[in-house]
């Protein structure tokens, strides 16, 4: 256990120490869940990009790792992806465990490179032939690229450029040919740089149509504030990708602040896709508090899609993984709150799991629950029915000097079927994650409470509202190995 600091997650990622930003090469081999992250080992300030590594059987108990991969003459490591070459189509090896990762150095040049792993992720060797694809002269961006074999019989890669999300196809992971584009600053947000995609095929509603997802990270203009991840539903044919929304559509995956750089692990062995990202926002990224170190990921998500009367829509929810953490439960059902509503009063915790299920009255102005409740200090969380709003207000969450943008309320666009808000809520020492209507609508957003504050408290304003059920659970720390 690595929380050597009242603000370290008990159950979320962090590094074991200093700085920490996107998941990097998410893939899945012989049991062993990778997760690569960019990493400077030096200081608790971005600076000279690694790969951290990490390795988990569940996704919630983790075994840090040695860094994985240095910055070199080509030089420094940013993001991008893993997989696993089950044919040997590189020629490095049986079943190679291969690196593709963005090289950068001064005057933002941008390449993209290999490296390659016979020994589980343990060892690396870069690809003597580095680069392998280097940035156009007329290309500002070029970076991050996430790689994976295609039914075709080849290997595709995402890469972003600038507002443009450039496809490329190899057979061998090598040599690489430009395929196709999606983007150029008609499609969704450009509020700023893309970064970070990701390209994934899943079934709608369970059934066995199927639509392909485009993720991509946005450094600024997001529906909260700063940078954020927003999502694309479409077509893609091996080449190129086809939105099947109008141009001016704009699809968040999250709705709070603090969701970037979300990426999916390849191979993972029960079909699943399960995304992670970083959270944290490059608006404040560099200053929130810190000590010995800085950044954590997000929950393991499981994505799948459903059909509204808008479109195919992304549904995220937390892994069952995550149950294996409960302890103490407790159980309500059938209760009337009404204004100044104390049932709470016995439940504290700094790690907490609260399922709810509301009865919405309309007449209601709002209601939910207020965490990390101390002295002058608390984050809500609840649903406005006039507005059919899910929102997550850390105006007195603590610590917030650090931006002036931090304080504030985040809002997430819902409409509850007959009534019913479901919230599935996460509470750890320095953040909060709200999943509602069975995953259509997130909001993750971090905080900075002080140690004491640790009250749960139920509230209604304008009105009564019926709990239908409630179950908190004290949520155990998870084990972060060294």
């Amino acid at each position: 256990m690595l929380r050597n600091n009242p603000s370290r997650p008990c159950y979320h990622f962090t590094p074991p120490s200093n700085w920490m930003n996107d998941p990097n090469g998410l893939v899945y081999y012989q049991g062993e869940y990778h997760l690569f992250y960019q990493y400077h080992p030096a200081s608790t300030d971005w600076g000279t990009m690694h790969w951290g590594h990490a390795v988990s059987r569940d996704l919630v108990n983790w075994q840090h790792l040695p860094i994985a991969l240095y910055p070199d003459e080509h030089g420094t490591i940013f993001s991008g992806s893993a997989v696993i070459d089950w044919q040997n189509t590189a020629g490095f090896g049986k079943e190679a465990m291969v690196a593709v990762f963005t090289h950068y150095r001064e005057g933002n040049r941008q390449s993209q490179s290999l490296a390659y792993s016979l020994d589980q992720g343990r060892t690396w060797t870069k690809y003597r032939g580095n680069p392998v694809l280097h940035q156009p002269d007329a290309t500002p961006d070029f970076r991050d690229p996430k790689v994976f074999w295609h039914t075709e019989g080849h290997w595709v890669m995402s890469l972003a450029a600038g507002d443009t999300i450039l496809f490329h196809t190899s057979p061998n992971l090598i040599n690489w040919t430009l395929s196709g584009s999606f983007g150029s600053g008609e499609y969704g947000s450009t509020g700023g740089v893309w970064e970070t995609p990701d390209l994934f095929e899943l079934c709608v509603d369970g059934s066995p149509e199927t639509r392909w997802v485009l993720t991509v990270g946005v450094q600024g203009g997001s529906t909260a504030i700063g940078s954020g991840t927003q999502y694309f539903v479409g077509s893609f044919d091996g080449r190129t990708f086809t939105s099947e929304n109008p141009k001016d559509t704009v699809l968040w995956a999250d709705h709070g602040a603090d969701y970037y750089a979300a990426q999916s692990w390849s191979d993972e062995p029960a079909g699943r896709r399960i995304m992670i990202g970083w959270q944290n926002n490059w608006l404040y990224s560099g200053v929130i508090p810190a000590a010995t170190w800085r950044g954590s990921l997000s929950l393991p998500r499981q994505l799948s899609l459903t059909q509204t009367a808008q479109g195919a829509r992304l549904v995220q929810q937390p892994i069952p993984e995550l149950r294996s953490l409960r302890g103490r439960h407790q159980h309500w059902n059938n209760e009337t709150i009404v204004p100044g509503t104390d049932l709470l009063s016995d439940i504290k915790g700094e790690a907490l799991e609260i399922i709810a299920e509301f009865q919405a009255d309309a007449a209601v102005e709002r209601f939910g629950f207020r965490v990390r409740v101390g002295t002058d200090e608390f984050t809500t969380i609840g649903f406005d029915p006039r507005q059919n709003n899910l929102f997550m207000d850390r105006s007195h969450a603590g610590q917030s000097g650090f931006c002036n943008d931090f304080a504030g309320t985040h809002l997430a666009s819902f409409d509850p079927p007959h009534g019913i808000v479901q919230l599935h809520i996460f509470i750890d020492c320095a953040s909060v994650e709200v999943f509602s209507g069975d995953g259509k609508a997130v909001l993750t957003d971090i905080i900075f409470p002080s140690e004491q504050s640790q009250g749960v408290e139920l509230f209604t304003e304008g009105g009564t509202v019926t709990l239908n059920s409630l179950d908190i659970y004290q949520l155990n720390p998870a084990e972060f190995l060294t």
